[in-house]
């Protein structure tokens, strides 16, 4: 038979007289605004029937789908593919394995590529900021192997840098054979695939991706324009990449930014550089007509609380990883729901950063997005006694 001091069991007794419950009030912040009256979502009109082979529009923050038809078909880029070359000399740039003024020589190889260039010289050293501005603004290919062979020693070698990114990013319909898009039957991606990747670039390389915008370059005194027209036409759109050849058709991934809402769009395989533009602004017009995004919540934000056994402390704070973005109808705002649930019972030690519960956004009957809710702080375990005590509470309660 167990003998439990005098002393611990008049402390377990008062424990478990005033033992917190294990159902927390949430401290979650109320979403700003007035429920309305009446909870019937508006109905969305069909997204514009565009001609293409397939095409993709997406919010950047959400992540949400807001029109798509064909998404998955498998296609050639082009020259979006000189999007992927740019996000792994990026990543190199990042990595440290490369500055933008080191210096690359343009091989002959390079120099006799066909398609759009830069009119670098061959034997010639160009700075990498240089090649970056041709490839982005002026879509060069001869930049584009120059770049590729300058990271890799060969085409072929960058080339398997692309599609080790690519599997990295999830683009799991894609792959590259080389670093400009000119034609090859292993060659090829999907609309959904190229907006994954132009999200990721945006996201984690803004100050690069600000390049993108620009409308002119001139290198060896010769002046060339952007190719995507949308920049003169469309203060919104601020990106990203057009292509083309006679097997791919005119492509054209867009970016635009309205009121702190960015759509990523994708156009394939129009039937002219004119279509490409007009597809484009009818799917980015659509978005930001009837569609709101709302940043909810911050990243590391104490979103509730929880009752934590055997620990040195009895409440962990929880929060996200990340922001909690929604895309909604225009004027529902309001009528967004926050649900947390909590996996229960909170065992000490608690490492920070690791899951036990999620929160969802909720809207009408549908959960528009389902968020794991961390701990926010490392919590250890308690005493001897602290621990004794929970121990009997969790078996009494």
């Amino acid at each position: 038979m167990i003998r439990i001091p005098l002393v611990l069991c008049v402390l377990l007794l008062t424990s478990c007289n005033q033992a917190p419950s294990t159902n927390q009030p949430s401290v979650l912040p109320a979403l700003n605004g007035k429920p309305s009256p009446s909870l019937t979502i508006p109905v969305i009109p069909s997204a514009p029937d565009l001609k293409t082979s397939s095409h993709f529009l997406q919010d950047f923050h959400s992540g949400e789908t807001l029109a798509s038809r064909n998404p998955d078909l498998r296609v050639e880029p082009a020259s979006l593919t000189k999007i992927m070359t740019s996000y792994v000399i990026f990543q190199e740039l990042k990595n440290d394995n490369l500055q933008l003024t080191d210096l690359a020589q343009v091989s002959e190889k390079a120099w006799k590529t066909e398609g759009s260039r830069m009119f670098i010289e061959v034997n010639t050293k160009v700075s990498i900021e240089k090649l970056l501005h041709g490839m982005i603004i002026q879509s060069g290919n001869d930049a584009s192997v120059t770049l590729a062979e300058h990271i890799a020693g060969s085409e072929k070698t960058f080339a398997s840098l692309m599609n080790r990114y690519a599997k990295q990013l999830g683009m799991n319909s894609s792959h590259f054979m080389n670093s400009t898009g000119l034609p090859h039957k292993d060659h090829y991606t999907t609309a959904r695939d190229m907006a994954l990747l132009t999200r990721s670039m945006i996201k984690h390389f803004p100050n690069y991706y600000r390049w993108h915008a620009i409308k002119k370059y001139t290198y060896n005194k010769i002046t060339q324009y952007n190719r995507n027209k949308l920049l003169w036409r469309d203060d919104r759109v601020d990106g990203v990449k057009t292509g083309f050849t006679k097997s791919a058709g005119y492509c054209l991934i867009g970016s635009a930014l309205q009121d702190k809402m960015r759509l990523i769009s994708v156009v394939m395989g129009a039937d002219s550089s004119k279509a490409r533009v007009e597809e484009t602004r009818k799917l980015i017009n659509y978005g930001f007509r009837f569609f709101e995004t709302h940043k909810l919540y911050d990243s590391g934000q104490l979103l509730s609380k929880a009752r934590i056994w055997k620990g040195e402390q009895k409440i962990v704070s929880l929060g996200t990883d990340q922001a909690v973005y929604v895309t909604i109808p225009r004027g529902q705002y309001q009528n967004l729901k926050p649900a947390i649930t909590i996996a229960e019972p909170l065992i000490a030690p608690i490492q920070q950063s690791s899951p036990h519960g999620q929160i969802q956004i909720i809207l009408g009957q549908e959960v528009l997005s389902k968020t794991p809710l961390i701990a926010l702080q490392n919590i250890a375990e308690g005493s001897l006694i602290d621990r004794l005590t929970d121990h009997i509470k969790l078996l009494v309660f």
